[in-house]
């Protein structure tokens, strides 16, 4: 199975280099992740326990561990975007933490409903764990973000506390869309249902990092708006290119097994997209996903999404959805030197390959 190959090379805007990228990120993670430790520590013993593992910051075991917490890229979109419109980034590193912290709780959430075994190349928390602990764990988290905008004597945290609780209701929305796709047959979805399911899982949240550090800037409603357009069609670009890599990416570099997603018969969107090709490949992966997954079926699988046009169709998507994200950002950010920070977080999620 070869590796994947990202939508960058169709970007006409893409000018960033991916050091840029790094830096952005980096410097997001070293601002926001003492915030999350204090938040973390405040929890009770055997849920600390669960969401040190879960962060890799420690062993299942209880001892230290020097773990990869994540990317960081939505703490990293609320500070790109205070800064991009004239905030101080260090007067929202703790809205910032409270939408890391929302994210991890999906992040619980899904492993347990996927049953996902494997993140960030450790073992998932309800494979370590158990089912309630990863699921009182995920609730914990989402908790501590609401207190710590609660907390926040920011002028802009009621707002951002209400937009939040808005998106969760939307990560929730669009999870049930997902597990609810799950059930039904491969001729029985359309690839419109599936882009909105994806907004409310992916986009949302992008979307209201970034709204969230306008708001922390003190932001008009036009700006957040449009600057959660942005996020929100960034978001979608993320998704696609993450379903191309849970597809053609290297498990090396992923941290997942190869072709998890197509052995439990996901929908994603490169997936919808080759059934609703009309293809005979497309015809082929309706009568794979019929049937239970056997051993032996990835291969062909894989290539029959490959050669109904599955692949190619998310790659260009996500070049689309990126200029559409663009075309938000110069409403709200006209100064590309402003901008410089979210053009080149939007970037990085095109070129990612893990």
């Amino acid at each position: 199975m070869t590796s994947v190959s990202t939508a960058s090379e169709a970007l006409p805007w893409a000018g960033s280099s991916g050091q840029e990228a790094a830096v952005v990120l980096d410097r997001a993670r070293i601002s926001v992740e003492p915030e999350l430790r204090r938040a973390v520590d405040s929890l009770p013993d055997p849920i600390r326990r669960v969401a040190l593992h879960h962060f890799g910051w420690q062993h299942a075991d209880g001892t230290p561990a020097a773990g990869n917490a994540g990317k960081a890229i939505r703490p990293a979109l609320v500070l790109a975007a205070t800064g991009a419109l004239g905030g101080r980034r260090t007067a929202a590193v703790r809205a910032a933490a409270a939408v890391e912290l929302v994210h991890n709780f999906t992040l619980l959430h899904d492993d347990v409903m996927d049953r996902d075994t494997t993140r960030r190349h450790r073992p998932t928390a309800w494979a370590v764990f158990g089912d309630a602990d990863a699921v009182l764990a995920g609730d914990s988290l989402q908790a501590l973000a609401h207190r710590l905008l609660a907390e926040d004597p920011h002028p802009a945290s009621a707002a951002a506390a209400a937009r939040l609780a808005r998106c969760v209701v939307e990560l929730c929305a669009g999870q049930h869309a997902d597990t609810a796709l799950e059930r039904r047959g491969p001729d029985d979805i359309t690839l419109d249902e599936v882009l909105v399911m994806a907004e409310a899982k992916t986009g949302a949240l992008l979307g209201c990092a970034c709204a969230v550090g306008a708001l922390y800037a003190g932001a008009d409603d036009e700006d957040v708006e449009a600057l959660d357009a942005f996020g929100r069609e960034a978001g979608l670009a993320f998704q696609f290119i993450d379903d191309v890599i849970g597809i053609w990416g290297d498990p090396g570099r992923t941290g997942k097994p190869a072709g998890a997603d197509l052995m439990a018969r996901k929908k994603s969107l490169p997936v919808v997209a080759a059934l609703a090709s009309g293809t005979p490949a497309g015809a082929e992966l309706a009568e794979l996903y019929r049937a239970p997954y056997r051993d032996g079926d990835l291969e062909r699988t894989v290539l029959a999404v490959e050669r109904a046009g599955g692949r190619d169709w998310a790659q260009i998507q996500a070049a689309d959805r990126m200029a559409r994200a663009l075309g938000h950002l110069s409403r709200a950010v006209p100064d590309p030197e402003a901008a410089e920070g979210l053009l080149s977080l939007a970037e990085f999620v095109t070129r990612r390959d893990s």
